[in-house]
């Protein structure tokens, strides 16, 4: 962290003992060219006593830019810059969250396609109408969502907003826009604590974990980016995805869904390998089979290693290798004498018998790589079906 950005409150200090009615949190990364004119048109728009809190994870001068800002505005700003981008966009809004003091907390874009004269209007609705959480909409009347670039972007857009609210739809009942990036909170209704975000889309997060009491929706136009390039991209958009499936799942059933899927593609390496030993080498079947069995535990051990338990390798690799490879194997043999219990004493069908041992030892070896193999650790996850 650089000495400038270690400078926690720059500017006029907040009046008063009392804590602020407002706060505004705004997450940057990169977005040094549009702080002056949103620090000033923050300033006209809100009162004076209004908490500003950045929470940037900028690679640029970002946090200069801020600063020289807030003391040319002589302006009480908090900004905070993160040496780890832990959870993202929608990580670097919880920072804010936790620091926040006032009694609504506002979120919103640093790039300006969040209108900041709006910020008292969606404090003031919450106000009149007791609600928890004010969103602003790009989709009731009075909205739009003009400032979307292109007509690429807008299909993403309302495709990502159906499938949300196809998958929550008790709880976005209502809600014309779970996927704004601006919305006002009640700050006693909400647990910061509660909320791991992955990704941008931390107002979904919010609504799903919190389930506040009261929602109400103000209009909005989404304006243009004011300066700087958009940070959506494709990989934001498999995030956003596996986010979906995190929040609808739970993190241990997506990881076991994953790993079923992975085992099921061991299938095809398998298959293969048998055949080309014995149609092209004339190897014998059984001999063939187990080395076919060890192509695929190495095949499904890749993928495990990378996709599953990417960030849960503590052990050595050939430690890992060998483990998982002793487990594809002591499944093999363990099943023939559960399967020929469950067939001989207990009447099962052999494919009744097959496919219950197969999902007995599925379970042993997920429980077996989960707890034992893959020590957890609390380093942010960087793999297809894991978050922190």
């Amino acid at each position: 962290m650089t000495a400038v950005a270690q400078r926690e409150g720059v500017g006029a200090p907040t009046t008063g003992v009392h804590p602020p009615h407002i706060s505004v949190v705004v997450p940057t990364y990169n977005e040094r060219d549009n702080i002056d004119e949103l620090l000033a048109r923050l300033v006209a728009a809100v009162p004076a006593e209004t908490e500003l809190i950045f929470v940037d994870d900028s690679s640029d001068d970002t946090v200069e830019a801020i600063h020289a800002a807030a003391e040319r505005l002589d302006v009480a700003v908090t900004v905070h810059h993160r040496p780890e981008a832990v959870g993202g966009l929608g990580g670097a809004v919880v920072e804010g969250l936790r620091r926040a003091q006032g009694t609504w907390v506002v979120v919103m874009d640093a790039d300006l396609q969040h209108p900041p004269d709006l910020v008292p209007q969606l404090v003031a609705a919450g106000d009149d109408a007791d609600a928890d959480l004010v969103v602003a909409s790009r989709y009731v009347d009075g909205g739009n969502r003009d400032g979307l670039a292109n007509a690429y972007r807008r299909v993403v857009s309302q495709g990502s907003t159906l499938l949300a609210k196809s998958m929550f739809g008790r709880t976005l009942a209502g809600v014309t826009d779970p996927m704004s990036g601006f919305f006002a909170v009640r700050a006693t209704s909400l647990d910061a604590a509660t909320l791991r975000p992955l990704g941008y889309k931390i107002l979904l997060e919010l609504m799903v974990r919190t389930k506040p009491r009261r929602i109400v929706e103000v209009p909005f136009a989404f304006g243009s980016r004011f300066a700087g390039e958009s940070k959506s991209s494709l990989k934001e958009g498999l995030r956003f995805l596996r986010h979906l499936a995190i929040l609808r799942l739970g993190k241990s059933q997506l990881r076991m869904l994953g790993y079923a899927a992975v085992g099921v593609s061991g299938v095809l390496p398998n298959l293969v390998t048998l055949q080309v030993l014995t149609a092209v080498f004339g190897v014998h079947y059984l001999t063939a089979a187990v080395i076919a069995n060890q192509v695929a535990i190495g095949w499904n051990f890749v993928l495990t290693d990378k996709l599953i338990f990417r960030s849960r390798r503590q052990r050595s690799l050939l430690a890992r290798l060998g483990q998982f490879a002793v487990l594809g194997n002591v499944d093999l043999v363990a099943r023939i004498p559960l399967l020929a219990l469950l067939v001989g004493e207990l009447g099962l069908g052999y494919l009744s018998g097959t496919a219950v041992t197969l999902l007995v030892m599925f379970a042993i070896r997920f429980f077996v790589l989960d707890r034992l193999v893959y020590v957890r650790t609390s380093k942010p996850s960087p793999s297809v079906w894991e978050t922190p």
